[in-house]
């Protein structure tokens, strides 16, 4: 009996060595063909921008082609159903963004997919902070207690732009509304642009955008900055302080990108995508064309990218709970 108990354990021994000597091949191998990087937005914005950035320094770092494939619609998740259910062998990967990995499943009543169990995080990117602006020619105010002060005194309130409903733009305004209690109503517009230009005309009151997109105009004294979503100051606007300064605990909505894999990818795959994307982010050119676009960089491991998407799912989907706010599908 012994005897077998022992052969037994010398055939399970060998079983695993040789699972993780496969496993060891397959990764110092990989990769040995294009590597597909899906994007849940149309070519041009943002999300397609940082990705066809990553792609192209990814191709030299990695040896193989990697290319950007755009697959837009429902706010990023038929990319998202895509890449989940894709073969787990590291050649289709995710541009993940807080849309497709957070917001969209949280307010939907049947998402396609987990965000947390159908992915495996593979690097975080980095985020760009919202920040609360106003036309001070047609809304004098120079702090949020007194724009929502503004907003007790007018019949119906003040309005709020967004480039589109489920935005964290749109997010933003919405929790502003629900933790202050001030009358605030949405207007959604099809992009971030005409929301601005509607901004600067006088015909909203306010927004939340990101600051590639409105600190040329705060510069220019058009539009002035009353707060930052993140849970930092934004380095281009030191004097402006976050919501959660000003006491709203719950307001860190941003903007984020992670790359992310189906579930089930191998585990040394993971480790070699990890490594070439960090040793690119950390390029001098990389790190100044991020500067530009307003992306804000924090180091993550694999497994921390894992929990802050978990965490941000969960933040959502209560707020989701508590306001009833839901995406039309």
């Amino acid at each position: 009996m012994a005897l077998r108990r022992i052969g037994i354990c010398l055939s399970l021994a060998l079983v695993l060595a040789s699972v993780a000597v496969f496993s060891q091949a397959r990764a110092g191998s990989y990769p040995t063909r294009a590597v597909r990087l899906v994007v849940g937005f149309a070519p041009g914005g943002g999300t397609d921008i940082v990705a066809r950035l990553l792609a192209e320094k990814l191709t030299k770092e990695l040896g193989q082609s990697i290319v950007v494939e755009n697959r837009s619609g429902a706010t990023g998740m038929i990319a998202a159903k895509f890449v989940a259910t894709a073969p787990p062998d590291g050649y289709t990967l995710l541009m993940g963004h807080v849309n497709s990995q957070a917001i969209a499943p949280a307010l939907t009543d049947h998402p396609p997919y987990d965000p947390v169990q159908d992915f495996a995080p593979v690097a975080y990117i980095g985020y760009l902070p919202n920040i609360l602006v106003i036309n001070p020619a047609a809304t004098p105010v120079d702090s949020v207690a007194a724009l929502l002060a503004l907003a007790k005194t007018r019949p119906n309130g003040l309005s709020f732009a967004s480039p589109g409903f489920g935005s964290t733009n749109h997010l933003a305004g919405e929790m502003l509304r629900f933790e202050s209690g001030a009358k605030l109503f949405h207007v959604p517009y099809r992009g971030s642009g005409p929301a601005t230009v509607d901004l600067l005309a006088g015909r909203v009151d306010m927004n939340f955008d990101v600051t590639a997109s409105v600190l040329p105009y705060i510069k220019a004294g058009k539009l002035r900055a009353l707060a930052v979503t993140g849970q930092k100051r934004d380095p281009e606007l030191p004097d402006v302080p976050t919501m959660e300064e000003l006491g709203y605990k719950s307001f860190n909505i941003t903007n984020w990108y992670g790359i992310v894999a189906p579930a089930g990818t191998p585990a040394p795959i993971i480790d070699i995508l990890h490594k070439a994307i960090e040793r690119v982010l950390n390029t001098p050119d990389v790190v100044e064309q991020f500067a530009k676009l307003g992306i804000r960089r924090v180091t993550m491991t694999a497994a921390q990218f894992g929990k802050f998407n978990q965490d941000e799912y969960m933040k959502y989907r209560d707020f989701a709970r508590r306001t009833g706010i839901r995406l039309e599908q």
